[in-house]
């Protein structure tokens, strides 16, 4: 979605508050999202809901006019992978849909993004998610000090080729901070032991993006919507954390979201 500056932008404590915060705004606003994400409600509803959220809360909205994206929300639906446009489509029985979302606010920005299942959804594609999800995670954990990006690339290709899914190679995770895309890049595929050592006050959005089929995928016309070449779904999901001694800390959250999603008897990956 953008440039990303060569130099990694270490964190002090005091900007990581900040990040944190704004982690908890995003993480409301998604929840605030995840209320109507329903069959009948059009794409741009949703992305609405984010806009006032994260206004009313004194953010702005980090992909809104970011590189002339038009929206505040990402909102990419079954074969889409990532960087879908809010639009008068409307959500259907059997649809899946990611939705990336970031919060700019007091110089720093949090980046995280989530699944959703809309109605019936076949249990292969329930799979695919719970998969996903769990990539995330294994991703995770391996971001402490000592380590390199590698491992965290590793640890998210060799969990979801287990399940004989495609893994994405043309989108990656970054760095985050006071630029929505820093570096290092965070492939989602990799090499134990290779790349950037990971360093105490390292700020990342790892964001494992994994489909049901092959890894392949196009550009639309649009410039900006990707989707899978052989149209099967894909998902995606994404937490802004910090490098740590022993174990990352994840500093956006997905607490809100699976409250909602618990109330409303909605599958949680």
């Amino acid at each position: 979605m953008g440039k990303k500056d060569s130099i990694i932008y270490l964190k002090s404590e005091e900007e990581l508050e900040i990040i944190r915060k704004n982690g908890q705004i995003l993480g409301k606003a998604h929840a605030e999202v995840a209320k109507i994400v329903e069959a009948g409600v059009t794409t741009k509803a949703l992305d609405k809901v984010a806009f006032d959220y994260i206004k009313d809360n004194g953010g702005e909205p980090s992909f809104l006019g970011y590189n002339g994206f038009p929206a505040s929300l990402c909102i990419s639906l079954n074969e889409v992978v990532v960087h879908g446009i809010p639009s008068n489509r409307v959500l259907k029985d059997g649809d899946i849909v990611s939705i990336d979302c970031g919060v700019f606010k007091n110089g720093y920005h949090a980046d995280s993004a989530y699944t959703y299942t809309i109605g019936e959804v076949k249990s292969e594609v329930l799979e695919l998610l719970k998969h996903t999800y769990q990539s995330l995670f294994k991703g995770i954990e391996q971001a402490r000090i000592g380590n390199r990006v590698g491992d965290i690339s590793f640890a998210v290709q060799s969990y979801a080729e287990k399940f004989r899914y495609g893994v994405v190679r043309e989108l990656v995770g970054h760095g985050v901070g006071r630029h929505l895309h820093e570096s290092p890049e965070v492939p989602n595929f990799g090499k134990r032991g290779n790349g950037p050592k990971l360093q105490e006050g390292m700020v990342i959005a790892i964001e494992p993006m994994i489909t049901l089929g092959r890894r392949s995928v196009v550009q639309e016309n649009d410039g900006w919507t990707i989707r899978t070449e052989d149209r099967k779904q894909a998902a995606h999901y994404e937490h802004t954390v910090v490098v740590r001694k022993g174990s990352a800390e994840i500093l956006t959250t997905f607490q809100y979201i699976e409250e909602v999603l618990e109330k409303k008897n909605l599958v949680i990956a």
